[in-house]
């Protein structure tokens, strides 16, 4: 039942919504602005992201909606979009006066921007709403567009967690994968970071990136452990359809050059084993922290149990009263006369019914390594535990999960493949449909 292919072929593997995202469309836009002209539900958390879609070059691995060859001036353009659609958001009867319990500045590149830039966005951005009394204000960087003065920026605009794209130690596979970054940067960003004191600073890591090997992979491992951040998030390098390697791949029928999925998950699981070791515990699929207790991961647990976002920038997602939506994916578009007009770029959106909500928090929140059986009965209604029987079964049959009572663990191996287990819930219309 579970995703049981092991070379890494082109397709999206990582599931991050249900249902698919192909499935969402321009029929569904008056449901979104009736929602955004709603009171919001009773009890349900607010967050924002902003979407900053600059890079300084395009990895081979990217399939998010970036720009490499935007002048200042077209940089200003944008940032003004996404404060006159933030001004906008602000003023919707769905915002209803929440405070935002998250702010996630995403990409792209966010820290593409110059202390200058960051200044003014977050001084306009301020004016329409605030942070302050956020939990956790996320912000992703690049270690090469990092200076003193930037994290310094960074830190004052109020960024508690600051999330660093590593990826690799080594400068063959960097250059091999189309980072932008060489390692030295890396060295020379953390000694700012570390000054600057954020509450959490996460190293990500992808595993298979092209030119991998074991002994790279347990060097990239000892570096990390060095470093010792907070939290250590490692995704498994996949093939989604618009990225440069799969355009490769399908263009000129060459063989996928990423490790197939039985490496990966060996690197991944030697990886949490180290950090184990080190006195790490497991936060999710991806990710280990060095204490529970003060890592917040506030942005994904909120996103998973059925939060409102805010989703604010080109192409972004987001999720309000109910209503999943995107918008407008291309600059024109976005950055054109309907924010001008008081409107809000809006692409397409999709409803799910009650049952497919449940689906949704169910597949995501198993993300993070267990579910417990009471918190569905409470909030649906439902049973998981008998309403997927069958799955649950076959899923211990294979040591993937444990079920004791009302909890439902992952074991090692399903961890390592938590995505893999998840198309099985879905409906069977969605069953074999392209993801995005």
């Amino acid at each position: 039942m579970a995703t049981d292919s092991t070379k890494t072929e082109v397709g999206s593997y990582f599931i991050s919504n249900y249902p698919p995202f192909s499935q969402w469309s321009e029929d569904y836009i008056d449901e979104l602005n009736t929602a955004m002209h709603s009171a919001p539900r009773d009890g349900v958390p607010l967050g924002l992201y902003l979407h900053v879609p600059f890079c300084r070059k395009r990895c081979k691995f990217c399939y998010f909606r970036v720009y490499t060859d935007k002048n200042a001036q077209e940089v200003e353009t944008y940032v003004s979009a996404l404060t006159k659609e933030i001004e906008l958001v602000s003023q919707t009867e769905a915002m209803g006066g929440r405070p935002f319990r998250f702010v996630y500045f995403g990409g792209g590149t966010p820290s593409f921007l110059s202390p200058k830039q960051l200044k003014r966005l977050e001084d306009r951005l301020r004016s329409s709403i605030s942070w302050d009394q956020a939990e956790e204000v996320t912000f992703e960087c690049e270690p090469g567009t990092l200076s003193e003065s930037k994290v310094k920026a960074l830190r004052e605009m109020g960024v508690t967690r600051l999330s660093l794209g590593v990826e690799n130690f080594f400068d063959s596979i960097l250059e091999e994968n189309g980072r932008a970054h060489l390692s030295k940067e890396v060295y020379r960003a953390w000694e700012w970071i570390e000054a600057a004191q954020f509450p959490n600073v996460n190293i990500d890591l992808i595993a298979g990136m092209v030119g991998e090997t074991w002994d790279t992979w347990r060097e990239n491992i000892k570096k990390v452990l060095e470093f010792s951040p907070e939290s250590v998030t490692i995704y498994q390098m996949e093939l989604p359809f618009n990225t440069v390697y799969s355009q490769d791949i399908l263009g000129n029928k060459i063989e996928t050059p990423v490790a197939d999925w039985p490496m990966k998950r060996a690197w991944v699981s030697y990886a949490f084993d180290e950090l184990a070791k080190a006195g790490y515990v497991v936060s999710s699929a991806y990710t280990m922290v060095k204490d529970p207790s003060k890592v917040n991961f506030s942005y994904r647990d909120n996103l998973f149990g059925g939060s409102d976002l805010l989703a604010t920038g080109v192409a972004s997602f987001g999720h309000i009263s109910g209503v999943h939506y995107q918008n407008k994916t291309e600059w024109a578009d976005y950055t054109g006369s309907l924010l001008e007009k008081g409107e809000l770029p809006l692409k397409r959106a999709y409803r799910p019914t009650p049952e497919q909500l449940l689906i949704r928090e169910t597949i995501l929140l198993l993300k993070r390594g267990y579910l417990e059986a009471d918190y569905f009965r409470q909030k649906f209604g439902v049973d998981i535990l008998d309403k997927w029987s069958d799955i649950w079964k076959q899923y211990q049959e294979e040591g993937l999960v444990t079920v004791n009572g009302d909890r439902i663990e992952l074991t090692r191996d399903g961890l390592l493949r938590a995505d893999g287990l998840l198309p099985p819930f879905f409906e069977p219309q969605f069953q074999g449909v392209r993801y995005t």
